[in-house]
């Protein structure tokens, strides 16, 4: 697979490249396809929930989502992309418009444009929101959405696909030229005019397969993982380190994001009894239907989380670690465990993970307005408190 775009160099992209940062980045969720009191199905694929979208995902609401994150210190929003949600791009342009230092996230399924198409989207979108962008690059692990867009490809092309894109985004994005010629990309002179270099755009990524691993180590800045147990979180980061300095040498930097859902409260009691709460609302019914569909996917790190419930409500099963509850992926794709217990418990057990090596939080709460102010107040002061009093 011939190309002049080189794989990522070593250090060079990361946000961390001047010294590594004493303090995690916290991020928060935009619920781009609805919000509410309750998890559920928000995708056109699984189904919609009512209780999962009674507030409707405009840009008023969202709006107040971002203000709300901004206004209790999160660093950038995670905006996720699918056909349960509304276009990453075109939202997070309005609402840079709404918020003044806040960051964006911004999902995109890799291989649905040309990287030059996407290098010049991006580049625009930092100039005109003052570099307050991230880039989250989702490779798509369900079938059946990926041929809704139009997309046939089995999985391990998917991520052979995905590589290619993030080489050439990468050269493009930092105002190099960017001569391709692979199995599904063919890239002649694409350049950028007067590329706004100054913002450097990091790029995240996912998957928990070996073909995602191998474009990780080869090509992100942050890997994003899902909230599994510590143990298993600390076997991943270590095979990961070791992969990227297999591909980019011994100076390489790949840091890693964790994704959680935090149901905190004043006492263990209070949060306990809201899981409680979201659990006894599970319908059934929409619990075995979502597992069978989860079950037809072909993403390794979807079955990792239904491996962790085995799809049973059994409330006694799904603490699966101190504090990591796994009933939320009992309806909703993608993260599905949250982080529950008092304030304090659950900035411990995020210090924990900090301790491991997880260099930023991606975080989410039920209804995501009201829980980024709780989260923002009462948990963030609590872990930086922490990881100051550690000196590390």
């Amino acid at each position: 697979m011939p190309s002049t775009v080189p794989a990522a160099t070593p250090g060079a992209h990361s946000s961390t490249s001047t010294g590594a940062r004493k303090q995690p980045l916290l991020h928060w969720f935009l619920p781009t396809g609805g919000d509410g009191r309750d998890p559920g199905g928000v995708t056109a694929v699984q189904g919609r929930t009512d209780a999962a979208t009674r507030r409707p995902a405009d840009i008023g609401y969202l709006s107040q989502v971002a203000r709300a994150a901004e206004q209790a210190g999160f660093h950038s929003l995670l905006t996720p992309v699918g056909l349960g949600c509304v276009d990453p791009w075109i939202l997070t342009a309005a609402l840079a418009q709404h918020t003044e230092k806040i960051g964006f996230l911004v999902a995109f399924r890799a291989g649905f444009a040309s990287p030059t198409l996407l290098a010049q989207q991006a580049d625009a979108f930092r100039r005109f929101a003052g570099g307050r962008l991230r880039l989250n690059v989702v490779t798509g692990g369900d079938p059946v959405e990926q041929r809704a867009y139009g997309d046939h490809l089995a999985h391990d092309e998917r991520y052979a696909r995905t590589a290619e894109l993030m080489a050439a985004l990468r050269a493009l994005l930092e105002g190099k030229d960017a001569d391709h010629t692979g199995d599904h990309f063919r890239l002649e002179g694409a350049r950028l005019v007067d590329p706004a270099v100054q913002h450097p755009v990091p790029l995240y990524f996912g998957g928990a397969s070996p073909a995602a691993e191998d474009v990780a180590a080869a090509h992100a800045d942050v890997q994003l993982l899902w909230g599994e147990p510590p143990t298993a979180i600390a076997e991943r980061i270590a095979r990961l380190r070791a992969k990227t300095e297999a591909v980019r040498g011994e100076s390489a930097s790949l840091r890693f994001g964790l994704r959680l859902h935090v149901i905190a409260r004043d006492t263990a009691d209070q949060a306990w009894a809201e899981a409680d709460r979201i659990l006894s609302r599970l319908d059934p019914e929409a619990v075995r239907a979502s597992q069978a569909r989860f079950a037809a996917m072909d993403s390794v790190g979807q079955a990792r989380m239904a491996a962790l419930h085995g799809g049973s409500a059994d409330a006694a099963q799904l603490e699966i670690a101190p504090n990591l509850w796994a009933g939320i992926g009992l309806v909703r794709e993608g993260a599905g465990t949250a982080l529950v217990g008092s304030h304090e418990e659950v900035a411990q057990r995020l210090y924990e993970y900090r301790a491991l090596g997880v260099d930023e939080f991606v975080l989410s709460g039920y209804p995501h307005l009201e829980e980024a102010y709780r989260v923002g107040e009462e948990v963030a002061p609590r872990l930086r408190a922490l990881v100051e009093a550690a000196g590390a």
